[in-house]
């Protein structure tokens, strides 16, 4: 049990006291108490149904989308959801998988745009798929049309965000996508497999407000069946620590416009496929890998 889990898991009433969550968070993230405390709204998913238009009370984008301030989400019971577009989630939104077996599959995944505060929890993203551009309701009430790739989480100008404890596999695009000058992000905890491109930081080459960007990705399984992108960065810095590669196909971690990687403490479970990074005008740093 790591120092995340031991937080929160070694109290047996944790279901009581969720909000403890928020100051387990490690990393660039910091500590996430925003996301708890007085007015705070405490909101239930009962309804796996999506309405993208005019979402219902009841349904998940109704909590992460239309509710104001803070709002600590959680679910009734295990749900199936097919977003009809992207779930657009706001500032202050905690989405909190944990007791139930919840599967956002099938359509569209997470959008956070613009926002800060934000952990997403225990949930599991499967079969992402693009959607044409589409209206959808934004924080703001305003209809936005959308368009995506078939990215799970797309992290898009955003800063302060956790994505912690989810498992990602077999989408269209990627599993993850940090870009467009989001930074203090930590990703952890997490199960990403059976994918191609896994996780893209940096916009494009010639994005360079990505060169604040700083992501820690800590205590996550890359495997079995991830071919590339474990994480791939551009013009940012992240710290690659405590991660377990199950294999890779092309490389585990690539980097390029004079990105910075500090990997420490990874295990590396090499396949066929020996080569660990792909390296094009990047630095990197490797302390206490360990390899199979």
């Amino acid at each position: 049990m790591n120092i995340i889990d031991r937080c929160w898991r070694r109290h047996p009433n944790w279901s009581a006291n969720r909000q403890r969550l928020a100051k387990c968070s490690v990393g660039f993230a910091g500590k996430m108490l925003r996301n708890r405390g007085r007015e705070l709204t405490r909101y239930t998913v009962t309804d796996p149904s999506d309405d993208p238009l005019n979402p219902r009370p009841g349904t998940l984008r109704y909590g992460a989308t239309m509710l104001r301030g803070k709002v600590w989400i959680t679910f009734q019971r295990d749900m199936d959801i097919k977003l009809l577009q992207p779930l657009i989630v706001k500032s202050s939104t905690t989405i909190d998988g944990r007791g139930a077996d919840v599967r956002i599959a099938h359509g569209a995944g997470f959008l956070i745009h613009k926002v800060k505060n934000v952990i997403i929890h225990g949930l599991r993203f499967h079969h992402i798929r693009a959607q044409p551009a589409g209206l959808t309701r934004d924080p703001q009430g305003h209809l936005a049309s959308l368009g995506v790739d078939g990215d799970a989480i797309r992290i898009a100008a955003s800063r302060k965000v956790w994505i912690d404890h989810n498992e990602l596999y077999e989408c269209e695009d990627g599993l993850m996508d940090v870009t467009l000058g989001s930074t203090a992000i930590t990703i952890s905890n997490n199960w990403f497999r059976d994918h191609d491109k896994v996780m893209l930081l940096g916009h494009d080459d010639s994005f360079s407000m990505d060169k604040n960007m700083k992501v820690t990705i800590v205590y996550n399984r890359f495997g079995p069946n991830c071919n590339q992108r474990m994480p791939r960065i551009r013009h940012g810095y992240a710290h690659v620590v405590n991660n377990v590669y199950e294999g890779w196909g092309e490389y585990a971690i690539g980097g390029s416009m004079n990105a910075s990687v500090l990997s420490e403490g990874n295990l590396f479970v090499a396949s066929d496929k020996k080569k660990v990074s792909s390296k094009c005008n990047f630095r990197t740093l490797s302390r206490r890998l360990f390899f199979s």
